[in-house]
């Protein structure tokens, strides 16, 4: 494919775009930030079940674009989705309002109307997530270099929005009156993520049809007419999909033979985590199979979409690592981490908020740095950028590791370390995610542009649920030293075999509650911090050079797009 000259600037459309992703990713991140909370004080789950329940309703979050994207490519086209998404998740946040409303009265209503919610948002997610992001690249002309500049621009709008509802749904939602949380406030919190929703869904109703627009002015991402013989364009690609029956049965035969292998391999008494990942997991894997087993499908087609695949398995590794900030890495904020910094005592939630400023701060810096390159014809592609982004990911990490070397399992790391680490990841970040949604864009055939950005999503997902496998060989920590230090015992070295304890010592570690075993990762103990994070160098670092040693190939099966 030749590659189009880029025009001046980027179209207007793009701004529309960005500040509809903007309003719906305040929607979804300020929900977000309340939702385990309002789980535990309001409808008394119990942590355990708050976070199983999150854990599930993100990765069904991530699941159901490969639906909204195959309706879109097929029956209702991109605007119609977008529009129909966003009012569903409006209308799931009034649920989760009257939740809020209810919980005092009966308990029961108000965790009905929470399951009704969660179940309503995730529909709603999955026809708005997929068609956004595909109708970004159908904003440019085929082979258009400015295609990795916008997403990024994009990818900004994103993290405008998790930033605001991160900081707006929790002061109004999480309210504390001295040391007593005000439950009742949370139905504000959840009143403000639905306006904001529906308020992103007006903005881009009224506009699409003037902005969201190609470069020759006809309207970008509407319903799909495969009544009319259209003029075979340079790519010849066919314009639906022939999926035999012979194919579809298979497909669904192989969807069934996962979710119940996976079922039984997973082991838990937990519902959620015994049949709804082990959905995920074989619903991703078997939705992706059936692209390539469409009879119209090109030798050229199939390479690219391979490549898609390919390039989705090691972001799993990304994500990964990545997606710790919301567990392991708050944990040690708050456990081990002197949050002081220039007199302000930061609260351990906020720290991970430093990925947001950066991305803010960066996004358009880089965007710019593409743009550079490109005229210079020096940018590198798509999948060694992707492999920079893995790279900078492990020495962010590694960074951390060579700080909490020394301080053992009951010191504390200064908070300007874990900033610096935000800062490498979220360069990281900015080499990877946005560039993915670009390379989707750049290489999905037409009548798979939004499933194929669903498909990228499942791999987002699976790095999810590989992040809390993960997370959870932290370390004992912070409060499980706390007690032992108190009666002057050295449980680092008692438990390392240094020290050895007296009937009296083990008597105090034992009613304390403190005596632990170390967690173990692939056969190997992970005594400290240092070892935690180390894991997480390894697994990014030998997946960037992976992925950096195979990007020549996948490169040629591009076939011309960069």
């Amino acid at each position: 494919m030749n590659q189009t000259a880029p025009s001046k600037g980027h179209p207007k459309g793009l701004a529309v775009l960005f500040t509809t992703e903007m309003w719906e990713r305040f929607n979804f991140y300020g929900m977000r930030a309340l939702l385990s909370l309002f789980l535990v004080n309001a409808l008394a789950f119990s942590d355990k079940d708050a976070a199983i329940i999150y854990g599930g309703f993100l990765g069904l979050s991530y699941l159901t674009p490969m639906l909204g994207g195959f309706i879109s490519d097929r029956f209702l086209g991109n605007r119609n989705c977008i529009v129909l998404g966003g009012t569903i998740m409006a209308l799931g946040q009034l649920l989760l309002f009257a939740s809020g409303s209810m919980y005092s009265s009966s308990v029961g209503t108000a965790t009905s109307l929470m399951w009704a919610a969660l179940f309503v948002i995730i529909i709603g997610n999955g026809f708005f997530k997929p068609n956004i992001s595909s109708m970004v690249g159908q904003l440019y002309p085929k082979g258009d270099t400015r295609l990795d500049s916008a997403f990024t621009i994009f990818y900004m709008g994103i993290n405008v929005g998790a930033m605001l509802g991160m900081t707006i749904c929790p002061v109004l939602g999480d309210v504390k009156v001295g040391e007593v949380r005000v439950v009742e406030a949370f139905k504000w919190g959840f009143l403000a993520a639905g306006a904001a929703m529906l308020l992103g869904t007006i903005l881009f109703f009224m506009l699409k049809n003037k902005y969201v627009v190609k470069p020759d002015g006809t309207p970008v991402g509407i319903k799909p007419d495969f009544t009319t013989v259209k003029a075979v364009e340079e790519s010849d690609e066919a314009e639906k999909a022939h999926f035999s029956q012979k194919a579809i049965l298979g497909v669904v035969f192989l969807m069934i033979a996962l979710f119940f292998g996976i079922h039984f391999l997973s082991i838990d008494p937990n519902p959620i985590k015994s049949w709804v990942y082990p959905f995920i997991y074989a619903a991703g894997i078997s939705l992706a199979v059936l692209i390539l087993t469409d009879k119209s499908i090109t030798k050229v087609e199939r390479d690219r979409i391979l490549v898609i695949y390919t390039v989705a398995f090691f972001v799993i590794f990304f994500w990964s690592a990545f997606e710790q900030a919301g567990s392991s890495l708050t944990f040690i904020a708050d456990k081990q981490t002197d949050l002081n910094l220039l007199g302000w005592n930061m609260p351990p939630s906020f720290v991970q908020n430093a990925n947001s400023i950066f991305v803010i701060a960066f996004a358009l810096p880089f965007s710019a740095l593409w743009l550079s390159l490109q005229k210079k014809n020096r940018e590198p592609g798509s999948t060694t950028k992707q492999s920079y982004g893995l790279m900078l990911l492990a020495i962010g990490y590694l960074i951390i590791a060579f700080q909490v070397k020394s301080i053992g399992n009951s010191g504390k790391v200064g908070v300007i370390w874990l900033i610096i680490m935000y800062l490498f990841h979220t360069l990281g970040e900015l080499c990877l995610s946005p560039i993915g949604l670009s390379l989707v864009a750049k290489l999905a055939p037409k009548r798979f542009s939004s499933l194929l950005m669903g498909v990228w999503f499942i791999g987002n997902a699976a790095g999810y649920a590989l992040a809390g496998t993960l997370g959870a060989i932290l370390p004992p920590t912070g409060d499980k030293f706390e007690a032992a230090s108190k009666q002057g015992i050295d449980l680092q070295g008692v438990l390392d075999g240094k020290i050895t304890a007296t009937a009296q010592q083990l008597a105090i570690l034992t009613k304390e509650k403190i005596a632990t075993t170390y967690p173990s990762f692939a056969g190997f103990t992970i005594h400290n911090l240092y070892e935690f994070f180390m894991v997480f160098v390894i697994l990014a670092g030998v997946a960037s050079v992976l992925l950096f040693a195979i990007s020549g190939k996948l490169s040629k099966m591009m076939h011309g797009v960069k």
